[in-house]
């Protein structure tokens, strides 16, 4: 069953298994070691679990029938993250609580839900106030927002819309996205950057593993723009990475 309130799990979950990286995270901030059993192999963090915990799949690839055997009594999904498919093959037999986050907000939401369902509610509601407590220490006065190219993908290049949690990332750090007004993930042509002349190029370190050699390639061929590597877990991770996303912003806007 697809959960639609958090009121639905009357006892705490014993074996929970997480279909999404920043929600395993979650998690384990949450201190739910011994409860949950699965996670993806993209679940890197944190990197003992990574090691230890079964392995279901990836997350838009579940290995429905190893997810069966360990017979779980809640199942974390994501809306964009995970297949619809998928997700609902699983709740013809388990609860599946589902999360939709696409910005700031949705974040903290999330955790708030998480912790309700977990029975971890003073953990989660600590956490929420911590992430506050950052992005008010490390706000920025912004006369303006400087335009900026976030680039996830190459061969094609694949930039990010205005409906992603990235998109309001870029905004929480002090940039406009120039996509802004697109949908999803839309490809993007050298060409086609040349001629917008971004002021910034953000090269992300995921899901594509931009390095220094792309950003060589890309300056020979963009050399009005400023081009950066950066750590794409900080603009796309919700849940206990924003707790080092408003610091990182901070240094990312002074040091550029």
């Amino acid at each position: 069953m697809i959960l639609k309130n958090t009121s639905e799990i009357v006892k705490k979950p014993t074996r929970i298994i997480s279909l999404v990286p920043s929600q395993t995270e979650l998690l384990h901030f949450l201190e739910l070691e011994l409860e949950t059993i699965g996670i993806t192999k993209f679940c890197i963090h944190p990197s003992t679990w990574h090691r230890e915990k079964i392995k279901i799949g990836g997350t838009k690839n579940l290995d429905i029938e190893k997810i069966i055997t360990l017979e779980p009594d809640l199942i974390i999904a994501n809306k964009e993250e995970n297949v619809k498919e998928q997700v609902e093959k699983l709740a013809q037999d388990f609860n599946v609580w589902v999360t939709d986050v696409y910005n700031f907000n949705d974040s903290l939401q999330m955790i708030i839900d998480i912790g309700s369902i977990t029975k971890k509610e003073t953990k989660a509601n600590t956490l929420i106030q911590s992430i506050k407590n950052e992005f008010d220490l490390n706000q920025l006065h912004l006369n303006e927002l400087k335009n900026v190219v976030y680039l996830i993908w190459k061969e094609p290049y694949m930039t990010i819309g205005g409906d992603t949690f990235i998109n309001n990332m870029l905004l929480q750090a002090g940039y406009k996205n120039i996509f802004e007004d697109t949908f999803r993930y839309p490809e993007v042509s050298i060409e086609l950057l040349q001629d917008l002349k971004p002021e910034y190029i953000f090269l992300s370190s995921e899901p594509y593993p931009f390095s220094n050699k792309h950003l060589e390639e890309m300056k020979s061929e963009l050399p009005d723009s400023k081009i950066i590597l950066v750590n794409g877990e900080m603009f796309s991770w919700y849940g206990p990475r924003l707790l080092q996303a408003a610091n990182y912003f901070n240094q990312l806007r002074l040091k550029i």
